[in-house]
Protein backbone atom coordinates (compact mmCIF):
# COMPACT_ATOMS: atom_id res chain seq x y z
CA UNK A 1 0.00 0.00 0.00
CA UNK A 2 1.32 3.34 -0.87
CA UNK A 3 2.18 5.90 2.09
CA UNK A 4 1.52 9.68 1.02
CA UNK A 5 3.06 12.49 3.16
CA UNK A 6 0.55 14.34 5.45
CA UNK A 7 1.16 17.15 3.04
CA UNK A 8 0.47 14.80 -0.50
CA UNK A 9 -2.51 13.37 1.00
CA UNK A 10 -3.98 17.20 2.05
CA UNK A 11 -2.90 18.00 -1.39
CA UNK A 12 -5.01 14.84 -3.04
CA UNK A 13 -7.59 15.39 -1.33
CA UNK A 14 -8.11 19.35 -2.14
CA UNK A 15 -7.84 18.96 -5.67
CA UNK A 16 -9.50 15.69 -5.46
CA UNK A 17 -12.54 17.93 -3.66
CA UNK A 18 -12.17 20.93 -5.57
CA UNK A 19 -12.97 18.94 -8.52
CA UNK A 20 -16.07 18.61 -7.22
CA UNK A 21 -16.60 22.06 -6.35
CA UNK A 22 -16.76 21.09 -2.64
CA UNK A 23 -14.31 21.91 0.40
CA UNK A 24 -11.87 19.47 2.03
CA UNK A 25 -12.51 17.86 4.98
CA UNK A 26 -10.13 19.80 6.74
CA UNK A 27 -12.51 22.45 6.06
CA UNK A 28 -15.79 21.37 6.47
CA UNK A 29 -15.87 18.23 9.14
CA UNK A 30 -18.58 16.02 9.56
CA UNK A 31 -20.93 17.76 12.44
CA UNK A 32 -20.57 20.75 9.95
CA UNK A 33 -21.91 18.61 6.60
CA UNK A 34 -24.64 17.11 8.62
CA UNK A 35 -25.77 20.35 10.16
CA UNK A 36 -26.12 21.63 7.02
CA UNK A 37 -27.68 18.33 5.57
CA UNK A 38 -30.70 17.94 8.69
CA UNK A 39 -31.39 22.12 8.63
CA UNK A 40 -35.20 21.76 7.06
CA UNK A 41 -35.97 18.34 9.50
CA UNK A 42 -34.26 19.50 12.53
CA UNK A 43 -36.93 22.31 13.92
CA UNK A 44 -36.56 25.91 14.99
CA UNK A 45 -33.10 26.50 13.87
CA UNK A 46 -32.84 29.63 16.16
CA UNK A 47 -30.22 30.72 19.01
CA UNK A 48 -30.62 33.27 21.15
CA UNK A 49 -27.56 34.76 21.86
CA UNK A 50 -26.79 36.54 25.57
CA UNK A 51 -23.83 39.00 24.34
CA UNK A 52 -23.60 41.53 27.42
CA UNK A 53 -21.00 43.60 25.45
CA UNK A 54 -18.17 42.89 26.97
CA UNK A 55 -15.42 41.01 24.43
CA UNK A 56 -15.34 38.96 21.24
CA UNK A 57 -18.66 36.76 20.55
CA UNK A 58 -18.39 37.52 16.84
CA UNK A 59 -16.86 34.42 16.35
CA UNK A 60 -19.23 32.72 18.55
CA UNK A 61 -21.86 33.93 16.02
CA UNK A 62 -19.98 32.81 13.06
CA UNK A 63 -19.34 29.05 14.31
CA UNK A 64 -23.10 29.29 15.01
CA UNK A 65 -24.23 30.13 12.07
CA UNK A 66 -21.53 27.76 10.25
CA UNK A 67 -23.56 25.06 11.66
CA UNK A 68 -27.03 26.56 10.19
CA UNK A 69 -28.84 28.88 12.85
CA UNK A 70 -30.06 32.08 12.98
CA UNK A 71 -29.35 33.99 16.37
CA UNK A 72 -31.24 36.18 18.15
CA UNK A 73 -29.75 39.04 20.46
CA UNK A 74 -30.58 39.50 23.90
CA UNK A 75 -31.61 43.24 23.82
CA UNK A 76 -33.98 43.05 26.88
CA UNK A 77 -34.94 40.92 30.37
CA UNK A 78 -38.14 39.89 28.57
CA UNK A 79 -36.38 38.28 26.05
CA UNK A 80 -34.69 35.41 27.95
CA UNK A 81 -38.55 34.46 28.91
CA UNK A 82 -38.74 33.76 25.09
CA UNK A 83 -35.70 32.43 24.07
CA UNK A 84 -35.76 27.81 23.29
CA UNK A 85 -31.77 27.84 23.10
CA UNK A 86 -30.03 29.69 24.89
CA UNK A 87 -25.83 30.57 23.85
CA UNK A 88 -24.18 32.58 26.76
CA UNK A 89 -20.42 33.28 25.87
CA UNK A 90 -18.93 34.90 28.80
CA UNK A 91 -15.85 37.22 28.21
CA UNK A 92 -13.94 39.20 30.69
CA UNK A 93 -13.74 39.10 33.93
CA UNK A 94 -15.75 37.58 36.68
CA UNK A 95 -16.57 40.54 38.53
CA UNK A 96 -17.15 42.87 35.27
CA UNK A 97 -19.54 40.70 34.00
CA UNK A 98 -22.00 40.03 37.20
CA UNK A 99 -22.08 43.85 37.28
CA UNK A 100 -22.62 44.45 33.68
CA UNK A 101 -25.64 41.44 34.29
CA UNK A 102 -26.81 43.12 37.35
CA UNK A 103 -26.96 46.34 35.43
CA UNK A 104 -29.07 45.36 32.59
CA UNK A 105 -31.33 43.76 34.70
CA UNK A 106 -30.46 40.28 32.97
CA UNK A 107 -29.64 38.70 36.25
CA UNK A 108 -32.62 36.87 37.66
CA UNK A 109 -34.11 36.15 34.27
CA UNK A 110 -31.00 34.08 33.76
CA UNK A 111 -31.62 32.19 36.77
CA UNK A 112 -34.96 31.75 35.76
CA UNK A 113 -34.46 30.46 32.09
CA UNK A 114 -31.93 28.03 33.10
CA UNK A 115 -34.55 26.78 36.02
CA UNK A 116 -36.67 26.40 32.93
CA UNK A 117 -35.67 23.23 31.55
CA UNK A 118 -34.84 25.13 28.17
CA UNK A 119 -31.53 24.17 25.78
CA UNK A 120 -28.23 26.62 27.73
CA UNK A 121 -24.97 26.35 27.06
CA UNK A 122 -22.32 28.77 28.68
CA UNK A 123 -18.30 29.39 27.77
CA UNK A 124 -15.75 29.53 29.23
CA UNK A 125 -16.89 32.50 32.08
CA UNK A 126 -20.34 31.58 30.71
CA UNK A 127 -19.23 28.58 32.69
CA UNK A 128 -17.75 30.45 36.04
CA UNK A 129 -20.43 32.42 36.42
CA UNK A 130 -22.62 29.41 37.23
CA UNK A 131 -20.57 28.83 40.44
CA UNK A 132 -21.25 30.51 44.02
CA UNK A 133 -18.43 32.74 43.48
CA UNK A 134 -14.62 34.08 42.04
CA UNK A 135 -11.88 34.92 43.78
CA UNK A 136 -11.18 36.92 40.91
CA UNK A 137 -11.68 40.72 41.16
CA UNK A 138 -11.02 40.68 44.76
CA UNK A 139 -13.69 37.74 45.13
CA UNK A 140 -17.59 38.26 43.96
CA UNK A 141 -20.50 36.26 44.07
CA UNK A 142 -21.82 34.62 40.60
CA UNK A 143 -25.17 32.99 39.77
CA UNK A 144 -25.14 30.36 42.47
CA UNK A 145 -26.61 27.51 40.13
CA UNK A 146 -23.83 25.50 40.61
CA UNK A 147 -22.02 24.75 44.55
CA UNK A 148 -18.40 25.77 44.76
CA UNK A 149 -15.81 28.69 44.03
CA UNK A 150 -13.87 29.82 40.94
CA UNK A 151 -10.35 30.03 42.13
CA UNK A 152 -7.22 31.12 40.67
CA UNK A 153 -4.52 28.42 39.20
CA UNK A 154 -1.54 27.98 41.85
CA UNK A 155 1.65 30.00 40.05
CA UNK A 156 3.66 28.45 43.00
CA UNK A 157 3.71 25.11 40.98
CA UNK A 158 5.75 26.26 38.30
CA UNK A 159 3.15 26.56 35.05
CA UNK A 160 2.24 29.68 33.33
CA UNK A 161 -1.01 31.07 33.97
CA UNK A 162 -3.08 32.52 32.54
CA UNK A 163 -3.50 28.22 31.12
CA UNK A 164 -3.88 29.30 27.54
CA UNK A 165 -3.42 26.49 24.48
CA UNK A 166 -4.63 22.98 23.70
CA UNK A 167 -5.59 20.76 26.20
CA UNK A 168 -7.22 16.93 26.34
CA UNK A 169 -10.16 16.52 27.94
CA UNK A 170 -11.16 13.68 30.02
CA UNK A 171 -15.29 12.94 30.00
CA UNK A 172 -16.63 11.22 33.09
CA UNK A 173 -19.74 10.11 31.83
CA UNK A 174 -21.57 10.07 28.44
CA UNK A 175 -23.14 13.37 27.06
CA UNK A 176 -25.19 14.38 23.72
CA UNK A 177 -22.65 17.39 23.97
CA UNK A 178 -18.97 15.46 24.36
CA UNK A 179 -20.33 11.99 23.45
CA UNK A 180 -18.10 10.95 20.29
CA UNK A 181 -15.54 13.74 20.96
CA UNK A 182 -13.10 11.48 22.64
CA UNK A 183 -10.21 13.30 24.73
CA UNK A 184 -9.10 15.33 21.41
CA UNK A 185 -7.72 18.58 22.61
CA UNK A 186 -9.44 21.94 22.95
CA UNK A 187 -8.71 25.53 23.37
CA UNK A 188 -8.02 26.92 26.85
CA UNK A 189 -7.39 30.55 27.66
CA UNK A 190 -8.10 31.65 31.29
CA UNK A 191 -6.33 31.95 34.52
CA UNK A 192 -9.00 31.13 37.45
CA UNK A 193 -10.76 27.66 37.29
CA UNK A 194 -13.86 25.99 39.25
CA UNK A 195 -12.49 22.54 40.59
CA UNK A 196 -14.90 19.13 41.33
CA UNK A 197 -15.77 18.45 44.49
CA UNK A 198 -18.26 15.86 46.10
CA UNK A 199 -20.86 19.11 46.05
CA UNK A 200 -20.80 19.60 42.84
CA UNK A 201 -19.68 16.14 41.74
CA UNK A 202 -23.25 15.66 39.77
CA UNK A 203 -22.73 18.65 37.35
CA UNK A 204 -19.44 17.89 36.42
CA UNK A 205 -19.02 16.56 32.89
CA UNK A 206 -15.66 16.26 31.95
CA UNK A 207 -12.15 17.57 33.33
CA UNK A 208 -8.91 18.51 32.36
CA UNK A 209 -5.40 18.29 33.82
CA UNK A 210 -3.29 21.34 34.49
CA UNK A 211 -1.05 21.69 37.89
CA UNK A 212 -4.29 19.33 38.93
CA UNK A 213 -8.08 18.20 38.10
CA UNK A 214 -10.23 21.30 36.94
CA UNK A 215 -13.65 21.24 35.70
CA UNK A 216 -13.73 21.32 31.95
CA UNK A 217 -17.26 21.23 30.92
CA UNK A 218 -20.57 20.74 33.14
CA UNK A 219 -24.12 19.24 32.79
CA UNK A 220 -27.28 18.87 34.65
CA UNK A 221 -30.65 17.95 32.39
CA UNK A 222 -30.70 20.61 29.78
CA UNK A 223 -28.10 23.00 31.27
CA UNK A 224 -24.32 22.63 30.16
CA UNK A 225 -21.36 24.79 29.86
CA UNK A 226 -17.97 24.38 28.93
CA UNK A 227 -14.51 26.21 30.46
CA UNK A 228 -13.13 26.07 26.94
CA UNK A 229 -13.61 27.76 23.98
CA UNK A 230 -15.43 25.58 21.24
CA UNK A 231 -15.36 28.52 18.27
CA UNK A 232 -11.79 28.50 18.79
CA UNK A 233 -11.06 24.83 19.17
CA UNK A 234 -11.32 23.91 14.97
CA UNK A 235 -13.33 21.53 13.96
CA UNK A 236 -13.65 19.29 17.27
CA UNK A 237 -15.04 22.78 18.67
CA UNK A 238 -17.41 22.73 15.95
CA UNK A 239 -18.15 19.17 16.69
CA UNK A 240 -18.98 20.24 20.28
CA UNK A 241 -21.35 23.02 19.36
CA UNK A 242 -23.30 20.92 16.81
CA UNK A 243 -23.56 18.36 20.06
CA UNK A 244 -25.61 21.09 21.74
CA UNK A 245 -27.30 22.01 18.69
CA UNK A 246 -28.76 19.24 17.24
CA UNK A 247 -27.55 16.47 19.42
CA UNK A 248 -29.35 13.67 17.79
CA UNK A 249 -27.79 14.14 14.19
CA UNK A 250 -24.36 15.35 15.46
CA UNK A 251 -23.33 11.94 18.25
CA UNK A 252 -22.93 9.59 15.12
CA UNK A 253 -21.11 12.01 12.56
CA UNK A 254 -18.58 12.80 15.74
CA UNK A 255 -18.05 8.96 16.62
CA UNK A 256 -16.80 8.52 12.80
CA UNK A 257 -14.73 11.97 13.31
CA UNK A 258 -13.00 10.49 16.05
CA UNK A 259 -12.50 7.49 14.97
CA UNK A 260 -11.12 8.86 12.04
CA UNK A 261 -9.01 11.29 14.00
CA UNK A 262 -7.45 8.21 15.98
CA UNK A 263 -6.40 6.15 13.25
CA UNK A 264 -5.10 9.42 10.94
CA UNK A 265 -3.06 11.21 13.61
CA UNK A 266 -0.27 9.39 15.78
CA UNK A 267 -0.33 9.51 19.48
CA UNK A 268 1.76 11.24 21.67
CA UNK A 269 1.97 13.14 25.14
CA UNK A 270 -1.21 14.42 27.01
CA UNK A 271 -1.78 17.52 28.39
CA UNK A 272 -1.27 21.46 27.44
CA UNK A 273 0.37 21.09 23.92
CA UNK A 274 3.12 23.39 22.66
CA UNK A 275 1.48 25.85 20.62
CA UNK A 276 2.96 26.31 17.07
CA UNK A 277 1.18 30.02 15.65
CA UNK A 278 1.71 31.48 12.34
CA UNK A 279 2.41 35.36 12.54
CA UNK A 280 0.85 37.90 9.39
CA UNK A 281 2.47 41.28 9.34
CA UNK A 282 0.41 43.39 7.43
CA UNK A 283 0.75 46.73 5.94
CA UNK A 284 -0.44 48.72 2.54
CA UNK A 285 1.88 48.14 -0.41
CA UNK A 286 3.07 51.67 -2.01
CA UNK A 287 -0.06 50.78 -4.29
CA UNK A 288 -2.53 51.11 -1.57
CA UNK A 289 -3.07 47.50 -1.15
CA UNK A 290 -3.11 45.51 1.81
CA UNK A 291 -0.58 42.85 1.87
CA UNK A 292 1.48 40.01 4.34
CA UNK A 293 5.06 41.19 3.70
CA UNK A 294 8.30 39.98 5.57
CA UNK A 295 11.36 41.87 6.59
CA UNK A 296 14.99 40.97 7.65
CA UNK A 297 15.90 42.66 10.57
CA UNK A 298 12.70 44.15 9.50
CA UNK A 299 12.89 45.79 6.50
CA UNK A 300 10.61 44.80 4.38
CA UNK A 301 11.29 46.03 1.18
CA UNK A 302 12.62 43.83 -2.06
CA UNK A 303 16.48 44.08 -1.95
CA UNK A 304 15.96 45.12 -5.75
CA UNK A 305 16.21 48.27 -7.54
CA UNK A 306 12.56 48.15 -7.05
CA UNK A 307 12.35 48.41 -3.36
CA UNK A 308 8.27 47.68 -3.25
CA UNK A 309 6.96 46.18 -0.18
CA UNK A 310 7.44 41.97 -0.12
CA UNK A 311 4.25 41.16 -0.65
CA UNK A 312 3.42 37.43 0.26
CA UNK A 313 -0.11 37.29 0.19
CA UNK A 314 -3.79 38.48 1.10
CA UNK A 315 -3.93 38.46 5.02
CA UNK A 316 -7.62 36.69 5.22
CA UNK A 317 -6.69 34.02 2.35
CA UNK A 318 -3.61 32.88 4.25
CA UNK A 319 -4.80 32.96 8.00
CA UNK A 320 -8.03 30.91 6.64
CA UNK A 321 -5.15 28.63 4.70
CA UNK A 322 -3.26 28.18 8.07
CA UNK A 323 -6.01 27.42 10.14
CA UNK A 324 -7.07 24.60 7.40
CA UNK A 325 -3.42 23.25 7.55
CA UNK A 326 -3.24 23.38 11.64
CA UNK A 327 -2.25 26.35 13.17
CA UNK A 328 -2.62 26.47 16.30
CA UNK A 329 -3.34 29.95 16.60
CA UNK A 330 -3.04 33.20 14.01
CA UNK A 331 -1.51 36.60 15.05
CA UNK A 332 -1.90 39.99 12.45
CA UNK A 333 0.58 42.95 12.89
CA UNK A 334 -0.34 45.55 11.61
CA UNK A 335 2.55 47.25 10.72
CA UNK A 336 1.52 50.15 8.90
CA UNK A 337 -0.93 52.54 11.31
CA UNK A 338 -3.63 53.42 9.24
CA UNK A 339 -3.50 56.54 11.23
CA UNK A 340 -5.37 58.32 8.15
CA UNK A 341 -9.02 57.00 8.58
CA UNK A 342 -11.68 57.05 11.34
CA UNK A 343 -11.57 54.09 14.06
CA UNK A 344 -14.75 52.04 11.97
CA UNK A 345 -13.14 52.05 8.77
CA UNK A 346 -9.70 51.04 9.89
CA UNK A 347 -8.61 48.64 7.54
CA UNK A 348 -7.31 45.80 10.34
CA UNK A 349 -10.79 45.84 11.33
CA UNK A 350 -12.44 44.28 8.44
CA UNK A 351 -9.69 42.12 8.24
CA UNK A 352 -10.35 40.54 11.39
CA UNK A 353 -14.16 40.10 10.46
CA UNK A 354 -13.59 38.27 7.32
CA UNK A 355 -10.71 36.34 8.52
CA UNK A 356 -13.46 35.39 11.78
CA UNK A 357 -15.81 33.86 9.64
CA UNK A 358 -13.25 31.32 8.21
CA UNK A 359 -10.61 30.80 11.28
CA UNK A 360 -11.54 29.05 13.96
CA UNK A 361 -8.64 28.95 16.19
CA UNK A 362 -7.79 32.47 18.05
CA UNK A 363 -6.94 35.53 16.83
CA UNK A 364 -4.35 37.90 18.01
CA UNK A 365 -4.44 41.25 16.60
CA UNK A 366 -0.77 43.78 17.00
CA UNK A 367 -0.27 47.77 16.45
CA UNK A 368 -1.85 50.49 17.36
CA UNK A 369 -3.57 49.24 20.70
CA UNK A 370 -3.50 52.54 22.46
CA UNK A 371 -5.09 55.49 23.23
CA UNK A 372 -5.75 57.85 20.03
CA UNK A 373 -7.61 60.43 18.22
CA UNK A 374 -8.18 59.23 14.69
CA UNK A 375 -8.90 61.39 11.16
CA UNK A 376 -12.19 62.74 12.46
CA UNK A 377 -11.33 64.25 15.41
CA UNK A 378 -12.45 61.53 18.14
CA UNK A 379 -10.42 60.07 20.83
CA UNK A 380 -10.44 56.92 22.14
CA UNK A 381 -9.04 55.22 25.37
CA UNK A 382 -7.22 52.00 24.54
CA UNK A 383 -9.64 50.60 26.36
CA UNK A 384 -12.48 51.85 23.51
CA UNK A 385 -9.57 50.84 20.92
CA UNK A 386 -9.26 47.21 22.01
CA UNK A 387 -12.93 46.71 22.18
CA UNK A 388 -13.52 47.57 18.14
CA UNK A 389 -10.45 45.17 17.96
CA UNK A 390 -12.17 42.37 19.79
CA UNK A 391 -15.66 43.23 18.48
CA UNK A 392 -14.16 42.63 15.06
CA UNK A 393 -13.05 39.22 16.16
CA UNK A 394 -9.96 39.69 18.08
CA UNK A 395 -9.79 37.55 21.00
CA UNK A 396 -6.27 38.99 22.34
CA UNK A 397 -4.52 42.45 21.25
CA UNK A 398 -0.70 43.30 21.27
CA UNK A 399 0.87 46.08 22.82
CA UNK A 400 4.30 46.78 21.55
CA UNK A 401 6.22 50.01 21.78
CA UNK A 402 3.85 51.90 24.53
CA UNK A 403 4.59 48.46 26.76
CA UNK A 404 8.41 49.69 27.00
CA UNK A 405 6.83 53.53 28.12
CA UNK A 406 4.75 51.71 30.43
CA UNK A 407 7.25 49.40 31.98
CA UNK A 408 10.43 52.06 32.48
CA UNK A 409 7.14 54.59 34.23
CA UNK A 410 6.66 51.30 36.24
CA UNK A 411 9.86 51.16 37.57
CA UNK A 412 10.28 55.10 37.83
CA UNK A 413 7.36 54.90 40.41
CA UNK A 414 9.69 52.49 42.29
CA UNK A 415 7.70 49.15 40.57
CA UNK A 416 3.92 50.28 41.81
CA UNK A 417 1.20 50.07 39.62
CA UNK A 418 -0.88 52.76 39.25
CA UNK A 419 -3.78 52.18 36.67
CA UNK A 420 -2.46 54.63 33.92
CA UNK A 421 -1.55 52.29 31.22
CA UNK A 422 -3.48 50.56 28.32
CA UNK A 423 -2.60 46.92 29.96
CA UNK A 424 -3.90 47.70 33.11
CA UNK A 425 -7.02 49.44 32.11
CA UNK A 426 -7.65 46.56 28.79
CA UNK A 427 -6.76 43.78 31.43
CA UNK A 428 -9.21 44.83 34.04
CA UNK A 429 -12.08 44.87 31.68
CA UNK A 430 -11.23 41.64 29.49
CA UNK A 431 -8.86 40.06 31.60
CA UNK A 432 -5.22 39.48 31.40
CA UNK A 433 -5.38 36.50 29.26
CA UNK A 434 -6.77 39.26 26.75
CA UNK A 435 -3.31 40.99 26.54
CA UNK A 436 -0.42 40.18 24.92
CA UNK A 437 2.95 41.95 25.21
CA UNK A 438 4.91 42.08 21.77
CA UNK A 439 8.83 42.94 22.90
CA UNK A 440 11.41 43.70 20.09
CA UNK A 441 15.03 43.68 21.65
CA UNK A 442 18.61 43.19 20.18
CA UNK A 443 21.77 41.73 21.95
CA UNK A 444 24.46 43.80 23.60
CA UNK A 445 27.50 41.96 24.76
CA UNK A 446 29.44 43.21 27.85
CA UNK A 447 32.80 42.20 29.19
CA UNK A 448 31.59 42.98 33.13
CA UNK A 449 28.03 41.81 34.03
CA UNK A 450 28.35 44.56 37.01
CA UNK A 451 29.10 47.36 34.41
CA UNK A 452 25.28 47.72 33.43
CA UNK A 453 22.14 47.17 35.22
CA UNK A 454 20.13 44.91 33.56
CA UNK A 455 20.15 40.62 33.75
CA UNK A 456 22.93 39.47 31.92
CA UNK A 457 23.47 35.46 30.81
CA UNK A 458 26.85 34.26 30.21
CA UNK A 459 26.48 33.05 26.55
CA UNK A 460 27.53 30.13 24.59
CA UNK A 461 28.28 33.36 21.53
CA UNK A 462 30.83 35.00 22.79
CA UNK A 463 30.67 39.28 21.49
CA UNK A 464 32.46 40.12 18.58
CA UNK A 465 35.58 41.28 20.96
CA UNK A 466 35.43 37.91 23.20
CA UNK A 467 32.58 39.20 25.07
CA UNK A 468 31.44 36.42 27.43
CA UNK A 469 28.40 38.42 28.88
CA UNK A 470 25.32 39.76 27.41
CA UNK A 471 22.00 41.46 27.57
CA UNK A 472 19.06 42.00 25.22
CA UNK A 473 18.01 45.88 25.00
CA UNK A 474 14.13 47.01 24.18
CA UNK A 475 13.51 49.25 20.99
CA UNK A 476 10.66 50.80 19.81
CA UNK A 477 9.53 52.09 16.68
CA UNK A 478 10.09 48.84 14.74
CA UNK A 479 13.83 48.04 16.22
CA UNK A 480 14.59 51.49 15.00
CA UNK A 481 15.08 53.07 18.61
CA UNK A 482 16.86 51.70 21.44
CA UNK A 483 15.72 51.96 25.33
CA UNK A 484 17.57 51.96 28.50
CA UNK A 485 15.44 48.52 29.69
CA UNK A 486 16.35 44.49 29.36
CA UNK A 487 14.05 42.47 27.84
CA UNK A 488 13.73 40.31 30.95
CA UNK A 489 13.05 43.79 33.44
CA UNK A 490 10.64 44.92 31.14
CA UNK A 491 9.08 41.01 30.93
CA UNK A 492 8.32 41.24 34.30
CA UNK A 493 7.13 44.69 34.71
CA UNK A 494 4.53 44.33 32.13
CA UNK A 495 3.56 40.98 34.07
CA UNK A 496 3.30 43.16 37.07
CA UNK A 497 0.89 45.43 35.06
CA UNK A 498 -1.08 42.46 33.58
CA UNK A 499 -0.40 41.14 30.93
CA UNK A 500 -1.15 37.49 30.44
CA UNK A 501 1.43 37.01 27.97
CA UNK A 502 4.56 37.50 25.97
CA UNK A 503 5.32 37.55 22.20
CA UNK A 504 9.34 37.27 22.57
CA UNK A 505 11.42 38.19 19.20
CA UNK A 506 14.81 39.07 18.77
CA UNK A 507 16.17 40.82 16.21
CA UNK A 508 19.07 40.01 15.51
CA UNK A 509 18.05 36.74 14.74
CA UNK A 510 14.92 37.76 12.33
CA UNK A 511 14.92 36.29 8.83
CA UNK A 512 17.88 34.33 9.50
CA UNK A 513 16.29 31.13 9.38
CA UNK A 514 19.25 29.31 12.24
CA UNK A 515 16.87 29.32 14.95
CA UNK A 516 15.31 31.01 17.80
CA UNK A 517 17.61 32.95 20.08
CA UNK A 518 17.51 29.99 23.29
CA UNK A 519 19.24 32.29 25.68
CA UNK A 520 17.03 34.84 25.42
CA UNK A 521 14.22 32.77 25.32
CA UNK A 522 15.15 30.87 28.46
CA UNK A 523 15.91 33.75 30.62
CA UNK A 524 12.55 35.39 29.73
CA UNK A 525 10.71 32.51 30.43
CA UNK A 526 12.45 31.92 33.91
CA UNK A 527 11.61 35.17 34.73
CA UNK A 528 7.75 35.34 34.40
CA UNK A 529 4.77 33.22 35.59
CA UNK A 530 3.25 34.15 32.04
CA UNK A 531 3.05 32.23 28.98
CA UNK A 532 6.51 32.93 26.18
CA UNK A 533 5.92 32.82 22.82
CA UNK A 534 9.31 32.64 20.88
CA UNK A 535 9.63 34.28 18.15
CA UNK A 536 11.97 35.02 15.19
CA UNK A 537 14.35 32.59 13.85
CA UNK A 538 12.39 29.71 12.76
CA UNK A 539 14.09 27.45 9.53
CA UNK A 540 12.71 23.68 9.71
CA UNK A 541 10.67 21.89 12.20
CA UNK A 542 14.24 21.28 14.58
CA UNK A 543 14.04 24.86 15.52
CA UNK A 544 10.35 24.40 17.23
CA UNK A 545 11.81 20.99 19.38
CA UNK A 546 14.79 22.85 19.83
CA UNK A 547 12.98 25.77 21.73
CA UNK A 548 10.70 23.15 23.35
CA UNK A 549 13.08 20.78 24.38
CA UNK A 550 15.59 23.70 26.20
CA UNK A 551 13.28 26.54 26.84
CA UNK A 552 10.25 27.44 28.97
CA UNK A 553 8.61 28.52 26.06
CA UNK A 554 4.69 27.84 25.87
CA UNK A 555 4.51 28.24 21.99
CA UNK A 556 6.55 29.33 19.19
CA UNK A 557 5.98 31.48 16.49
CA UNK A 558 7.39 31.80 12.47
CA UNK A 559 6.22 33.66 9.37
CA UNK A 560 8.31 33.76 6.58
CA UNK A 561 8.82 30.07 6.44
CA UNK A 562 5.20 29.11 6.39
CA UNK A 563 4.15 32.05 3.81
CA UNK A 564 6.82 30.31 1.14
CA UNK A 565 5.92 26.85 1.72
CA UNK A 566 9.38 25.95 3.00
CA UNK A 567 7.83 24.15 6.35
CA UNK A 568 4.16 23.14 6.41
CA UNK A 569 2.72 23.52 9.88
CA UNK A 570 1.81 19.62 9.67
CA UNK A 571 6.10 18.97 9.47
CA UNK A 572 6.65 20.85 12.27
CA UNK A 573 3.54 19.26 14.09
CA UNK A 574 4.72 15.86 13.24
CA UNK A 575 8.07 16.25 13.88
CA UNK A 576 7.06 17.60 17.72
CA UNK A 577 5.08 14.58 18.17
CA UNK A 578 8.06 12.22 17.04
CA UNK A 579 10.37 14.34 19.57
CA UNK A 580 7.56 13.63 22.11
CA UNK A 581 6.81 17.11 22.48
CA UNK A 582 3.04 17.22 23.11
CA UNK A 583 1.29 18.68 19.86
CA UNK A 584 -2.25 19.39 18.70
CA UNK A 585 -2.77 17.32 15.39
Amino acid sequence: MQVLSSRQAAATEASTSASRGIAPRAVQPAARRASVACSAASGNREVTLLDYGAGNVRSVRNAIKKLGYTIRDVEKPSDLATAEKLVFPGVGSFGQAMRILNQKGLTQPLKDYIASGRPFLGICLGLQLLFEGSEESGGCEGLAVIPGAVTQFDTKLGLPVPHIGWNNIAPTRPSDLLDGVGDRRVYYVHSYRATPSPANKDWVLATTQYGGEFVAAVNRGSVSAVQFHPEKSGATGLDILAGFLHPAQAVEERRAAAAAHAAAAPSGPKGLAKRVIACLDVRSNDQGDLVVTKGDQYDVREKSDSREVRNLGKPVELAARYFEEGADEVAFLNITGFRDCVMEDTPMLEVLKRASERVFVPLTVGGGIKALTDSSGRSFSAVEVAAEYFRSGADKVSIGSDAVDAAQAYYARGGKTDGSTAIEQISAVYGKQAVVISIDPRRVYVADPSAVPHATVRTAKPGPNGEQYCWWQCTVKGGREGRDIGAVELSKAVEALGAGEILLNCIDNDGVGKGFDLELVDAVSKAVTIPVIASSGAGCPQHFSEVFQNTGAAAALAAGIFHRREVGIDDVKRHLAQEQIPARL
